[in-house]
């Protein structure tokens, strides 16, 4: 079990680094990791790697992301989400097309700020830290593209929708802007992440890496030893020329290179895929 690459289903109200000591504890291993983190209110998938699948994650098939949320509607948190919630606004429940209008009109590229209470690097601090201890910053805007947003339940005053977004959106910032186009104020009271691109949660089941790589296959041509030992390579020496990166595959090693007009350049080098 020196490398392994499944999904864990992360659960409600815990620390994802938490969670991952567990995880470490259960399989009795030292090195591993996650991808994705997830507020510790959130639940649902999160990628685990153990050994040297960690180094895979830059290169694997992780967006876009799908969520299930609930927007409580009428409720003021700066955390964008339960944990601090300020005021609470009462208001009559909405009619169907107005929520199906709010929800439509998510879909596209959305450029919004980041919750301050968010992973998000501030100079190298978390903006959480900063947030917590009432520090000044400003947090810089970002671009998400939403690819579908529609509606599971509505409970009046609470707004169930799934949105999948590209890698790096908040859903909670989606949640307030969705409550500002119906006229209030609003903030998470769940959220789930369903799956992350082509991982989904299946019990933990050890999964290929060759099958949510997001790089084409490329063919060395040349010695295979020159990869195995990691020599300098030549890009007349690969089935495709083309600028790209690409993984090789040389009797279950695998190798990630970069083609480009500077040369060939390693990112992963002779990881073993054996059980």
């Amino acid at each position: 079990m020196q490398n392994r690459l499944f999904v864990a289903y992360k659960p409600a109200d815990m620390v994802c680094n938490h969670f991952l000591s567990r995880i470490k504890r259960r399989y009795g291993v030292k090195k591993a990791g996650f991808s994705g983190t997830l507020d510790p209110f959130a639940k649902g998938v999160l990628i685990v790697a153990f050994g040297q699948y960690t180094r895979l994650f830059r290169f694997l098939k992780k967006a876009p992301k799908t969520y299930r949320a609930t927007l409580w509607l009428g409720a003021f948190s700066p955390t964008l989400d339960n944990e601090k919630i300020e005021r609470v606004t009462q208001m009559a429940p909405f009619h169907p097309d107005s929520i199906a209008i709010a929800l439509k009109s998510m879909i596209g590229q959305k450029t919004y700020l980041p919750p301050k209470y968010s992973a998000k690097k501030i100079e190298g601090k978390r903006a959480y830290d900063l947030a917590r201890s009432e520090q000044d910053f400003e947090m810089k805007m970002i671009t998400s593209e939403v690819y579908e947003c529609h509606l599971v339940h509505y409970a009046h005053p609470f707004l169930t929708f799934e949105m999948t977004i590209s890698e790096g959106g908040y859903v909670r910032s989606m949640g307030e802007m969705i409550a500002k186009k119906l006229g209030f104020e609003g903030c998470l009271s769940a959220l789930e992440r369903l799956n992350e691109g082509a991982f989904v949660y299946e019990h933990e089941k050890a999964l290929n890496p060759l099958a949510y790589l997001d790089l084409p296959r490329n063919g060395y041509l040349g010695d295979p030893l020159d990869v195995l030992l990691g020599r300098k390579l030549q890009v007349e020496n690969f089935e495709k020329q083309e600028e790209g990166i690409y993984y090789i595959l040389n009797d279950e090693m695998l190798s990630i290179v970069q083609l480009s007009a500077d040369g060939v350049e390693y990112l992963l080098n002779s990881l073993s895929l054996k059980a």
